[in-house]
């Protein structure tokens, strides 16, 4: 077992993963408003009371919040932090109107609202390609060289030499293709296409639940089949193979993130295993104390997971605002401000409910409380 890190190494670790993650978001909106001419009048990483900070020669206040847990940018017009479009002033002027993110044509607002998430994904794109670049990938067939006892593929009848070519219909064609397609998934059933002797056939599997333990005690839930490939071998990649790899890996990640939500919500998986704001702290801590390598990748991990998120369509985040505009472009005007405040209103109450709930699923997971 390893010794976890100390506290004033798990806080830096956090602040070092969120810090960097929330500007480059925020950044992400702040340029691309800019590149339309949008004026920001505040910059701001963490909310409630500012800290510190200083207004730049384009009137924009960059200030450091009290709660580091996010950050935003309030453009011209928006009326709060959550982008909450107040009352227009009809005696602007044509240069004042210009600089009002409300005035903007729809596809810019959408552009701007989106630039956040996807600066966030491109940041993991970007580290996973420069670790595919200077490690390369690993290549190994599908082909079953090995089966563990007793286990989920050796039970449905699956047998070694055969090759596995789909998962419930997703094709696979190396062995690195079938972990996302199992791992997430405990106790679910499976179709798995195998060929033998050049004949393909498919059977059912039940996924064995296994429960993994990492090197600091961490439990997660995860599937298993039981198979095993043969030798592996590590393949040297270019840059764009490289970004590609990194593309792939990223979106296999949302999907994943995708899959995990849905399961909670059909009973699958318990919402004990949503983790909130101490549970990254506490894995930020860990992942510093392994090594820059484990880290970065950390990092690259919670850059996915926060574009996920602020893409959900839930009002006052940046899925919301985007569901909003998908309403305009179809009703061909926007939505009233009253009940665009209201429903920002209802989207904070609830991400600060889920907020307070997953902090009390980190509190209860704490080995003082048994967790």
């Amino acid at each position: 077992m390893l010794e976890s890190p100390s506290i004033f190494t798990t806080l830096i670790a956090f602040l070092l993963v969120l810090g960097p993650l929330v500007v480059i978001h925020e950044l992400g909106h702040y340029l691309v408003g800019r590149l339309f001419g949008v004026k920001a009048d505040a910059f701001a990483v963490g909310f409630g009371k500012e800290l510190a900070g200083w207004t730049d020669r384009r009137g924009t206040r960059w200030k450091l919040c009290a709660l580091p847990l996010g950050g935003y940018v309030q453009f011209a017009g928006d009326m709060n932090a959550a982008s909450t479009p107040g009352p227009v002033d009809d005696g602007l002027t044509p240069a004042e109107r210009e600089q009002v993110f409300q005035f903007k044509p729809l596809w810019q607002r959408a552009l701007i609202v989106l630039a956040g998430p996807m600066t966030n994904l491109l940041l993991a794109v970007a580290v996973f390609a420069a670790f595919n670049l200077a490690y390369g990938r690993i290549v190994a067939t599908t082909e079953i060289a090995n089966l563990a006892e007793d286990s989920a593929a050796a039970q449905a009848g699956l047998q070694v030499g055969d090759r596995i070519v789909a998962i419930d219909g997703e094709k696979v064609e190396e062995f690195t293709e079938i972990l996302p397609l199992v791992v997430p998934f405990p106790n679910r059933t499976m179709q798995i296409a195998a060929l033998r002797d050049g004949r393909e056939f498919v059977v059912p599997v039940k996924i064995a639940e296994v429960i993994e333990t990492d090197g600091f005690g961490n439990e997660s839930r995860i599937g298993r089949l039981g198979v095993y490939a043969g030798t592996a071998e590590v393949v040297e990649v270019g840059p764009l193979e490289a970004v590609s790899l990194g593309v792939e890996q990223s979106l296999g990640i949302m999907r994943m993130m995708a899959a995990g939500i849905g399961q909670i919500f059909s009973g699958e998986r318990s919402v004990k295993e949503l983790g909130g704001p101490i549970k990254i702290a506490k894995y930020s801590g860990e992942q510093f104390s392994l090594g820059w390598s484990a880290f970065v990748s950390f990092v690259a991990l919670i850059s996915i997971n926060l574009a996920f998120i602020n893409l959900l369509p839930i009002p006052a985040l940046d899925g919301g605002h985007l569901a909003f505009y998908a309403a305009e472009a179809v009703r061909r005007r926007p939505l009233g401000v009253r009940s665009q405040e209201w429903a920002i209103r209802t989207g904070v109450a609830l991400v600060l409910a889920l907020m307070v709930f997953v902090t009390f699923n980190d509190i209860a997971s704490l080995p003082i409380f048994g967790g």
